[in-house]
């Protein structure tokens, strides 16, 4: 423990007092701090009072160039007995030179650390600008980043009679495409024949694609709401043709495998009174011959339209609005090639959390789905129309078109050297037409046959 003297005369006395008060609580904490000498060279030991002179006294001056409050303070308190005690003590200390050294050993220890941050108090007090006035909410710098708007991706919902969509600006695709589909909006009288591709008007046209990037492509524009679930309205059919819901697609995938999903979506509207889908593209990595996964694809014409490895289909279907029986979900996902009618579609069924890390989208965010949900492959059958029941539905819809009784004829004679025999719908729908094509004949108004 080191005894203080009071302050003496002169103009580092009350220094040496506040020295000596810190270095009465830091003496022995001064010694482990205490830089050790080099070796090379004639160095004092450390225990010697004229090293620690050396070493601590540059430091004591800079801690006392300037007085702090506590200066202030101790001037305040100093007596006319604390100044004849300060000098008593002082010769005392000249009598003594070895206690005079360790004294000041411990005292500087202490001093040079209060001084440090003395220091650095006041640089810092002359050099600290004025305070920012900020608002506790940080509204003022929002407006800020704000003043010109932040950017714009253009991924905003989009909705229609139908469907609802969000779109990709830069790849010139939908990222995702809702519809809800029911037994009443798959019959109408709604035609495809009066629709047309066009760009959508809702986009703006630098990030639109258009008819002419398909054109020669490759590609066939494929629809994800397609045409078929809106037979209810001509506007909901028609908005289905805008290019914001149309990705380049195989043609065979769109007119065969794809084609035949959608159709089973519709057979889904006998069984559930609501069908809601989910459908997009997607881009997914492939690995290469050295085991590096990397994301490639090709676009089409000048506008860049990409065209997706993938597509998607979410399909959630309920009985009825009352009733307790749990959801049907499934998730689908498919390559945008060519596809027969071998793969049943269970085979591309993946888990609806992996298809959301695949895309990065959140599917039906307001289903809870700590409730019971069922797998609708389990539920229901999951079975695409075969290759016989394909083949005669679409020589259906080709009688059903049919505008002569020479073309209603090569429709039953490529069915029969398809080796496919006709059912009694497809004969019921077939002698119809074949009766109503006669008679506009013998009227008159029938369209001449081709040479």
């Amino acid at each position: 423990m080191v005894s203080c003297p009071h302050a003496s005369p002169g103009p580092n006395g009350l220094e040496v007092e506040l020295a000596c008060a810190w270095a009465s609580r830091s003496v022995t904490r001064g010694r482990a701090l205490a830089p050790q000498p080099r070796a090379s060279g004639r160095a004092s030991a450390p225990g010697d009072s004229r090293w620690r002179m050396r070493v601590w006294t540059p430091w004591l001056r800079l801690a006392l160039k300037r007085p702090t409050w506590r200066v202030h303070a101790l001037r305040q308190k100093a007596s006319v007995s604390g100044k004849m005690a300060a000098k008593s003590f002082a010769s005392r200390l000249r009598g003594s030179r070895r206690f005079l050294s360790g004294f000041v050993a411990g005292a500087v220890a202490g001093a040079a650390s209060t001084g440090l941050v003395v220091v650095q108090f006041l640089r810092s007090r002359d050099a600290e600008p004025a305070a920012v006035v900020r608002d506790p909410d940080g509204s003022s710098e929002k407006a800020v980043l704000e003043q010109f708007g932040f950017p714009l991706a253009g991924t905003e919902t989009r909705c229609y009679t139908n469907h609802a969509l969000s779109y990709d600006q830069s790849k010139r695709v939908p990222r995702w495409v809702l519809e809800h589909i029911s037994k009443s909006k798959i019959m109408g009288a709604a035609d495809r024949k009066h629709c047309k591709f066009k760009p959508d008007p809702n986009i703006p046209p630098a990030f639109s694609a258009f008819n002419e990037d398909y054109i020669g492509s490759g590609w066939s524009r494929g629809h994800m709401a397609p045409a078929g679930n809106n037979k209810f309205s001509t506007k909901a059919m028609a908005e289905t043709f805008y290019l914001s819901n149309i990705v380049p697609q195989n043609f065979d995938n769109n007119a065969g495998y794809w084609n035949r999903i959608e159709m089973y979506c519709r057979e889904l509207t006998e069984r559930f009174e609501d069908v809601w889908i989910v459908s997009g593209p997607l881009t997914l990595p492939q690995t290469g011959s050295d085991g590096k996964k990397t994301v490639s694809y090709q676009v089409i014409g000048e506008d860049n339209v990409a065209v997706p490895s993938h597509l998607y289909k979410v399909i959630l279907a309920r009985r009825s609005a009352g009733s307790a029986e749990p959801l049907a979900l499934g998730a689908f996902v498919v390559p945008n090639k060519a596809i027969g009618f071998q793969p049943q579609l269970s085979e591309f069924q993946v888990s609806l959390q992996d298809l959301e890390k695949l895309s990065g989208l959140v599917f039906f965010p307001h289903l809870d789905r700590t409730s019971d949900i069922r797998n609708i492959c389990s539920v229901d059958t999951c079975k695409l129309l075969d290759f016989r029941e394909f083949t005669l539905y679409l020589s259906t819809r080709k009688v059903e078109g049919a505008r002569s009784v020479v073309r209603l004829e090569k429709v039953m004679e490529n069915l029969r050297n398809a080796g496919i025999e006709p059912d009694e719908y497809f004969m019921t729908r077939y002698e119809k037409k074949l009766e109503e094509l006669r008679a506009r004949e013998q009227s008159g108004i029938l369209e001449e046959k081709p040479s």
